[in-house]
């Protein structure tokens, strides 16, 4: 009996938590790295990121008043060079425009390739939320022999948003959103067999 209750105790406190990271969540807000892949393809490399994004109250009024919210996707990777300073040898940086029109009611994300709307937040979050084969940027001579840095990040770019909405998102955390700044160090993908990695490693 006494483990019976002490089980229940375990479960009672799992449940709790798992409700008090959802309402947080829904509090302020979340973007999570759920995957991520590096591929070898005929011109070079391609980027592609699954993630989940939760908006918090703040930031759908704030859509709902014809703020664009920018979101970034940013890779990067380096080569160590112990005789000198890191020397930054590729990337991508995505930032596209989330935005509602009241007159259509639809939602509707952009960036200087690409336009689509979506009848529901929800349906345009979960585009947002998907970056598909995206290409590196590649700055330096790649090397396949050579162990290189990787760090990822996705967030709100408050850089781009109306003056008075960045007065107001100074210090507060409904406006603050990021996904932890992910780290690793990695070879070069093979065309037979690409890089992924969850974003809980």
């Amino acid at each position: 009996m006494k483990q019976s209750g002490f089980l229940q105790f375990v479960l009672i406190c799992t449940l709790s938590f798992a409700w008090l990271c959802a309402s947080n969540a829904l509090a302020y807000g979340s973007i999570q790295v759920n995957s991520f892949k590096l591929a070898a393809v005929e011109n070079g490399y391609a980027v592609s990121i699954d993630s989940k994004i939760e908006l918090n109250p703040t930031l759908e009024k704030a859509l709902e008043k014809g703020v664009v919210l920018y979101f970034v996707n940013k890779f990067t990777l380096v080569e160590p060079r112990w005789y000198w300073l890191d020397k930054e040898v590729a990337r991508i940086k995505t930032r596209i425009g989330l935005r509602y029109h009241a007159l259509t009611r639809q939602y509707h994300l952009s960036d200087s390739t690409f336009s689509k709307n979506f009848t529901t937040l929800k349906d345009a979050l979960r585009s947002l939320e998907q970056l598909r084969d995206h290409p590196l940027t590649i700055k330096h001579e790649l090397k396949s022999n050579v162990h290189y840095d990787a760090i990822l990040r996705l967030w709100l770019d408050l850089t781009r948003m109306p003056k008075p909405f960045q007065v107001e998102a100074l210090g507060s955390n409904a406006w603050n959103l990021s996904s932890d700044r992910l780290e690793w160090r990695m070879k070069l993908p093979s065309p037979e067999q690409p890089f992924q990695i969850s974003g809980d490693q």
